[in-house]
């Protein structure tokens, strides 16, 4: 009688195991480090100089502690933003009209062109406290792990297969059951993809996001960044070395603890089947399986959350909608002449400064050197489609593949370009060789991995009735790549392509510009113009420099990148 009084987590199948004592000190070691991490945040700003580098690789692990913290933490808004931001998007058409292109601008104008706007922003918000300092990291760092996964879920939610849609109509979905249970597992196989490669793109940020100047104030939040570019700065080969190592160890780290089981998990939510062999779980998901307590409270969690994306909230398919008093076409056209007054009201206003504060040569030159930064992103976009997209495709079919390249592909994500600044800058001085040639590489270097991971995602979900057709009628060579191949991964390779293009641009800024030491190389470019600026404090031509970017960004995505996801959505989609 006493053990039917038993709670279910007391029960002989939950006792708690080693695994689970492992699992519990692996917890509360977590825990030290926040609180650690917490109180230096807290701490008050003493000197000029906040926090001093050491450049001893002892210190090495305390930084890539900190910075491991700053990542995450932005990795959680960027969670967040994902689902309020580019979830209101895909289901607001009105709302798109303004959201869409507002993310295009903020996903290609760079960060560093108004970072110090932010600094001071976040630093006034706790006034002489290292925590204004932490928050301005932690949104640099956001900036460059955003974008993406608001555009891969957006994708994601617009491209719901019609017959599914049909299907949770016809079980009578609310609204908020619909979200959870058919448009949130389509958009997660994709979604943590993006996450992951979201993650490596956020080390891009790391060197300008630990060291913050404010006015007279130089403040060094530890950490890898600034790390390195302490390193960097003192022409420390060796410091350069060490920072690598502990990349790889940091990224080995999150790739083995939380990647590769969410990977594992977000297979099951596949919409298609595969023929090829399955993958073996993640030994970390595996060992967690083989916990007791720690698995059923776990479960008691997941319970709980099915239960709540249960919720009956919001109204049912067959629920009659209120008629509106005026037509839809007609609140759309009314929508959009508001949206095109507003816009060229704020036009006519930027041209009234400009031709007060600049000549119009000055005009001319920057659009000039805005068209030499468009031709370095789609050369570079065009060059990195070349070989990653058939590397990817390949990757992508065969799951075991998938998963042994996953931790290289993210640690060459990761891999800040900054540390192949002294690399270059060497050779292009030792062979006299151009600038506007030799460091455009430096765009790409740190986005082509859009590319490879949204086209592996993509071919990770193909067919396999679709292949086995394929084989079926001996479709091979040229004609496979060209009827099955590229047409089945074209919707993810768009989105990975204007993820990689707006992350080129957001680069220029500082991949235009390379230093090593008293060596310093600059191309021409809209980049490197916007970069000038911001170090002799112009915000007028910086403001300049950042409005033309804008404009380039919006009329490319409008005149190509949109028609070309829009067709690749409509026709090549699988439903």
């Amino acid at each position: 009688m006493t053990a039917r009084w038993l709670p279910a987590f007391l029960s002989r199948d939950s006792r708690p195991n080693l695994f689970d004592l492992a699992a519990l000190l692996c917890m509360l070691g977590l825990a030290v480090l926040l609180a650690t991490a917490g109180r230096h945040m807290l701490a008050p700003i003493t000197a000029p100089n906040a926090a001093v580098i050491h450049l001893d690789p002892a210190w090495l692990p305390g930084y890539a502690v900190r910075t491991t913290l700053r990542m995450f933490a932005a990795l959680g808004a960027s969670v967040l933003f994902t689902f309020t931001y580019a979830v209101w998007a895909a289901k607001s058409r009105r709302a798109a009209l303004i959201l869409v292109p507002v993310l295009d601008v903020l996903q290609s104008v760079p960060i560093l062109g108004f970072l110090t706007f932010t600094v001071v922003f976040f630093m006034g918000l706790f006034p002489g406290r290292i925590l204004g300092a932490e928050l301005a990291a932690i949104f640099t760092i956001f900036t460059s792990q955003a974008w993406n996964m608001a555009f891969s879920m957006y994708q994601s939610l617009r491209a719901v297969p019609p017959d599914l849609e049909e299907v949770a109509r016809g079980f009578g979905l609310t609204a908020w059951q619909k979200f959870w249970r058919l448009d949130v597992p389509f958009a997660v196989p994709g979604l943590v993809w993006n996450a992951m490669v979201s993650m490596s793109g956020g080390w891009f940020m790391v060197v300008y996001s630990e060291t913050i100047t404010v006015g007279n104030t130089d403040i060094l939040l530890p950490g890898i960044g600034s790390y390195v570019g302490t390193a960097i700065a003192q022409r420390n080969l060796w410091a350069v070395l060490y920072a690598i190592l502990a990349m790889l160890v940091v990224i080995l780290a999150y790739d083995q603890l939380l990647f590769r089981p969410l990977v594992a998990w977000s297979g099951r939510f596949g919409t298609a089947s595969s023929d090829a062999a399955p993958a073996s779980d993640p030994w970390m998901l595996v060992l967690l399986r083989r916990t007791a307590l720690l698995r059923r409270i776990t479960d008691a969690i997941g319970e709980g959350l099915t239960a709540i994306g249960g919720l009956p909230l919001g109204r049912r398919p067959h629920e009659a909608r209120r008629v509106p008093v005026l037509p839809s076409r007609l609140l759309d056209l009314g929508w959009s002449a508001l949206l095109a007054g507003l816009s060229l009201l704020a036009l006519w206003q930027v041209w009234i400064y400009a031709r007060a504060t600049f000549s119009p040569s000055e005009l001319l030159h920057v659009v000039g050197l805005g068209g030499l930064t468009l031709l370095r992103v789609m050369a570079m976009v065009l060059l990195a489609s070349l070989v990653w997209v058939p590397a990817g495709i390949w990757l992508g079919l065969d799951p075991v593949r998938a998963r042994r390249t996953q931790f290289v592909a993210q640690f060459m994500a990761a891999f800040p370009a900054n540390l192949f600044f002294p690399i270059f800058v060497v050779l292009i001085v030792h062979f006299h060789l151009s600038s506007d040639i030799w460091l455009t590489p430096l765009m790409i270097l740190g986005t082509q991995w859009y590319i490879l991971f949204n086209v592996v995602a993509a071919a990770s979900s193909f067919p396999a009735d679709l292949l086995e057709v394929a084989r079926s009628l001996q479709v091979r060579g040229p004609l496979w790549w060209l009827r099955v191949a590229l047409p089945g991964i074209l919707p993810h390779y768009v989105t990975g392509a204007i993820t990689a293009s707006g992350g080129a641009w957001n680069a220029a800024i500082a991949a235009e510009v390379a230093s090593w030491g008293n060596d310093h190389l600059a191309a021409h470019g809209l980049g490197a113009y916007i970069a000038r600026a911001t170090v002799a404090g112009d915000t007028a031509h910086v403001g300049l420099g950042m409005t033309v970017m804008a404009v380039f960004v919006l009329l490319f995505n409008r005149a190509v990148w949109r028609p070309l996801a829009d067709y690749a959505r409509r026709h090549f989609a699988f439903v």
